[in-house]
């Protein structure tokens, strides 16, 4: 789940999240003494299920305890493995190449991403979107052969192309549709580069919490998710809600994965501007998440 910050505030109004140190680090950025790190790349999935309301959307809220969005709500999802650049995997749906020009990269890169989508999907939420053959998908994943794979896994001690060979596998691609790509703040001291995927539950597997890092999972609808961050019920970063909101259209998960290949791969990245004693931060494109502080002195919290 790579696409917080650090450190937690319960939020004044709504569910989003302002660390209290956001202010004094865009001092230093803005006046040259702060350096912003290189983002790593990462990839998150949102994962879907239809029910008879609607799809609903696989979440987990991150533990309190998290020196990394803790409390906050979020999509299994973290860094990609640079070995996925390397090896070659059992692959099947679009190509490499497809995947490259879909998400603006070469193609290696391409596949580490999608590697990771997957990957991050099965370590997080034990739900693995790979089959025997280029139309099949594994059933049920919660065995203790699955779970020592899923361990060696977390650990990097096994790689995702070793994984997949070992079972003999190929990751469907097909399966995924890229849906957003948002960068984390440049005065972040952790920062991401983070491609946002949809997918559907394949038939036959379920869920489960399978994070350290979570303490609870919820199937829940967009709309019902969105609603309780407007209310202030549900912690979210502002990659997560926008997200949330952009999915509340779609009837069904098929809906959703095929109006992916529309979906706008332009990178979100926020701006940190200090405009007459307030501290301005804002997502272009995305206007709700504007925030405005009134600056105290350097070292106070906003």
């Amino acid at each position: 789940m790579p696409n917080g910050q650090h450190g937690q505030q319960q939020p004044p109004a709504g569910g989003q999240w302002y660390p209290p140190e956001w202010p004094d680090r865009i001092r230093a950025l803005a006046d040259g003494s702060l350096t912003p790190v290189q983002p790593r790349r990462a990839a998150t999935v949102m994962l879907l299920r239809d029910t008879p309301a609607g799809p609903a959307v696989h979440m987990l809220r991150r533990r309190a305890s998290m020196a990394f969005a803790g409390g906050a709500y979020a999509y299994p999802g973290g860094g990609v493995d640079p070995r996925d650049e390397e090896h070659q995997v059992g692959w099947a749906g679009p190509s490499q190449e497809d995947w490259a020009a879909r998400l603006g990269t070469d193609s290696r890169t391409a596949q580490a991403i999608v590697c990771g989508a997957v990957r991050e999907t099965f370590e997080e939420a034990g739900v693995l979107l790979a089959g025997q053959t280029p139309d099949t998908v594994v059933g049920d994943t919660t065995g203790d052969d699955w779970e020592a794979d899923r361990q060696a896994l977390v650990a990097r001690e096994l790689s995702f192309a070793e994984f997949l060979d070992r079972r003999g596998l190929r990751l469907r691609s097909d399966l995924l549709g890229a849906w957003a790509r948002w960068i984390t703040p440049e005065f972040e001291p952790r920062r991401y580069d983070t491609w946002f995927f949809v997918a559907a539950l394949p038939e036959g597997q379920r869920t489960r919490n399978a994070s350290t890092e979570a303490d609870r999972t919820v199937w829940i609808r967009p709309a019902d998710a969105a609603a309780g961050y407007d209310k202030g019920e549900l912690l979210m970063m502002p990659p997560t809600i926008s997200t949330l909101r952009s999915l509340e259209p779609y009837g069904s998960a098929l809906d959703a994965l095929t109006a992916a290949a529309a979906q706008d791969l332009t990178p979100v990245l926020a701006e940190a501007s200090l405009e007459d004693g307030e501290l301005v931060l804002s997502w272009p494109g995305h206007d709700e998440f504007t925030k405005r502080v009134r600056l105290g002195r350097p070292g106070g919290t906003a």
